[in-house]
């Protein structure tokens, strides 16, 4: 027996190896036979240790790969680069990804490569911290209420203090994850609905700075690395996911002063990748990965949330996202705190089954590239078609609905956990629950554009 192959496998894998239990873990279930086996059954999948990677830690923990006779390794990565380069070059075979990367993968912008999303991972779970020095600044401007802040706190209250470190000479500067994050997404649509210009990005002229015309200066910092980077002074705020806006608070040294919930209410945040060659090359495979996955989704929502306090446990494991087990439970069990003791109900902070979260919608594609558009990270004007096109090769419902039908054959799931695959269109309905009042039809992306005073819209280019 080659030991050092079976090391490099799964920690199920070589568990049921190492008991002898090897014929009942290969041989496929009987109830997914019509599905055909796995092409490929040793897999390696990539994260980033934030909360929200919880469907891949669930469908391996709870034994949903295995059941797809699927033999997975979860690799934690570095950073958000390191992780797409990875998939793109074959390293891993998917990843937890921003809800951006397929899409800027896909027309090139920085990697050019055919990434495909199955499967939308999560709706929520990012917030917005500043200092605790500049929290005070804001405070002012801040509508009160029984002695609390009245949330939605909107980038109205931070503009005066952004306007006095100008005036000072001195930089706003902010933190967010990576350039076609969500996260920055977010963090610029806020700052841009309270009047702050969070600048453009040019590619076509060498500058990915994404600080032309800025007020406030946005850069990458890595997740794990934002409350430190905050309590150094090298960053006055951040745009993250969890538990690291949770962290400022523990720590002292900040307060997280919007949730993403109440930037743009159930927006979706993380996505499956994979790249288009694996679909086409192991389709069985494939299909079976996101069945695990939608298994593990469920899991967590079922019950109003009932599992959460197990899933926190696992994810605060150091293999996982490796955080205190309080900092963790503080948002994903329904609860999120703002200022030091200001503890509210935040049931949806953490969304991966309900209002169909998983399900990849055309629509969701359209929104990230409108706002690569509006910051310029698409340099030149595109048809609404374009956007269409572009939304149809990277999200493919047409794999998660083959998953979804083996899943309800085989009783595991009903028909109503998902859209009516009959008539679902991948467009949600007009969106009107951002902080600024706008409504979003993804159907079109240029007159959606038009609506905003700051960012390129029609024929504009830098």
């Amino acid at each position: 027996m080659n030991f050092e192959h079976i090391f490099s496998l799964s920690r199920r894998r070589f568990n049921a190896l190492a008991v002898g239990s090897a014929l009942t873990v290969f041989v496929p279930l009987v109830a997914a036979a019509e599905l055909g086996e796995a092409e490929k059954d040793e897999l390696r999948f990539g994260f980033i240790k934030l909360t929200d990677m919880a469907p891949l830690a669930i469908a391996y923990e709870n034994g949903y790969f295995e059941d797809e006779g699927l033999y997975v390794t979860l690799e934690a990565q570095a950073n958000w680069k390191v992780l797409l380069d990875g998939v793109i070059d074959g390293q891993l075979d998917g990843a937890h990804m921003l809800a951006g990367q397929p899409l800027a993968a896909t027309i090139g912008y920085g990697t050019k490569a055919h990434i495909v999303t199955p499967l939308s991972m999560d709706l929520n779970g990012n917030g917005i911290t500043v200092s605790s020095a500049v929290w005070e600044s804001m405070k002012p401007y801040v509508p009160m209420e029984n002695g609390k802040p009245v949330h939605p706190i909107k980038a109205d209250a931070l503009k005066p203090v952004v306007e006095k470190y100008i005036d000072d000479g001195k930089p706003f500067n902010m933190g967010m994850v990576f350039p076609v994050s969500t996260h920055n997404y977010e963090l610029r649509y806020w700052l841009a609905a309270g009047g702050i210009h969070p600048g453009y990005y040019a590619p076509h002229k060498g500058d990915t700075s994404g600080q032309i015309d800025a007020q406030a200066l946005l850069s990458v910092t890595p997740p794990p690395q934002m409350p430190a980077t905050l309590e150094a002074g090298t960053i006055s705020g951040y745009c993250v996911g969890e538990p690291w806006n949770q962290q400022a608070v523990f720590k002292g040294i900040g307060v997280p002063v919007i949730t993403d919930y109440e930037i743009w209410k159930n927006n979706p945040e993380k996505v499956f990748g994979m790249t288009q060659q694996f679909t086409e090359k192991y389709p069985n495979t494939t299909v079976r990965v996101v069945k695990a996955m939608l298994r593990a989704a469920k899991w967590l929502d079922e019950n109003n949330n009932a599992n959460r306090p197990k899933a926190v446990e696992i994810l605060s494991r150091s293999d996982y996202v490796g955080a205190d087990y309080d900092v963790i439970a503080n948002s994903m069990t329904g609860t999120f705190e703002y200022e030091k003791g200001d503890v509210r109900e935040v049931p949806d902070f953490n969304v991966f089954f309900r209002y169909h979260a998983t399900y990849p919608y055309y629509s969701d594609a359209i929104w990230y590239l409108t706002q690569m558009r509006r910051w310029g990270q698409i340099a030149e004007p595109k048809s609404d078609d374009w956007y269409m096109d572009v939304a149809k090769s990277v999200y493919r419902p047409d794999i998660y609905q083959r998953a979804a039908r083996a899943l309800i054959a085989e009783g595991e799931m009903q028909a109503s956990d998902f859209p009516t695959f009959a008539t679902e269109s991948g467009f949600k309905a007009p969106q009107s629950e951002f902080i600024d009042g706008m409504t979003f039809d993804g159907s079109k992306p240029n007159a959606y554009l038009q609506k905003f005073a700051i960012g390129l819209k029609g024929d504009e280019t830098l």
